[in-house]
């Protein structure tokens, strides 16, 4: 039986700093806006403190579980709610 070889490199998903590509950029413009759009000491603090808070649990969510983001993308897509019918015709 003929085996073929699946390198490891070639199945990674891609991460930023340790954390989802869109999940670290995101959360890095909405604190460079939540930074600078105060234009104040702090809301500087506030978006400094906001960036690191949030790249720490990407990181930790990431290590976990890589695509955990697309998984719970897709779960929310498919989280229907249908409401109890006495028929399949509706009221």
């Amino acid at each position: 039986m003929r085996t073929v070889v699946i390198h490891e490199s070639l199945n990674r998903k891609i991460l930023v700093m340790g954390g989802d590509r869109e999940l670290v950029m995101v959360s890095a413009l909405i604190a460079i806006v939540l930074g600078v759009g105060g234009t104040t000491i702090i809301s500087g603090i506030t978006g400094i403190v906001f960036w690191i808070v949030s790249l720490f649990v990407f990181q930790k969510m990431a290590q976990r579980d890589p695509q955990m983001f697309q998984v719970w993308l897709r779960h929310r897509k498919q989280q229907v709610f249908y409401p109890a019918r006495p028929t399949p015709f509706g009221q």
